[in-house]
């Protein structure tokens, strides 16, 4: 049976670059982050129904992909990045983001830490140490409260893959 892990967390955090390196590892596929898809065909600037818009084609790409996985399928985010900033953003997120968020679709979330230096990049919009960790917290907040099963990885590049490898390993491992 194939597992989802979902890799989290605030911006510049190496979301993506782990979830491509982890598809490498386990010879299987990874679903990049739909948004950057979204606001590179529809420019920078966005509104609250725009959120909805990047939810739904996250999970379409995510349905998409799991036919082509091995074992295990990575998504590059999860709609608790749309909860959390559509929340930071708007004050409010849209109902069916929240709808979606009532059953866990993940079997493992990989939360990563804000220890890694920030990279400028057209789309991120929170560089400050002390927004980075906010947002830190609200996602770890987040996953406790739901209850969902999270690994949290911190470190340089390499100590962040082994940490995500052991937790992928240990998923497989509990079928």
């Amino acid at each position: 049976m194939m597992k989802r892990v979902s890799i989290t967390g605030p911006e510049s955090t190496g979301k993506s670059t782990l979830s491509r390196l982890l598809a490498g590892h386990y010879d299987t596929v990874w679903v990049p982050e739909y948004a950057r898809t979204y606001l590179d065909e529809h420019g920078p600037g966005y509104a609250l129904p725009d959120l909805e818009l990047m939810a739904r084609g996250q999970l379409a790409a995510e349905e998409a992909t799991t036919g082509r996985s091995r074992r295990v399928l990575f998504c590059d985010t999860d709609l608790l990045v749309i909860k959390i900033w559509a929340e930071h953003a708007f004050g409010r997120c849209p109902a069916w983001v929240l709808h979606q968020l009532r059953e866990p679709r993940y079997d493992l979330t990989l939360l990563l830490g804000v220890d890694l230096p920030w990279e400028p990049d057209p789309l991120r919009e929170h560089p400050e140490p002390a927004q980075r960790r906010h947002f830190y917290e609200l996602y770890r907040r987040e996953l406790t409260e739901r209850s969902w099963p999270f690994v949290e990885i911190s470190g340089p590049p390499e100590q962040r893959l082994q940490q995500a490898i052991k937790a992928v390993d240990a998923l497989l491992a509990s079928r």
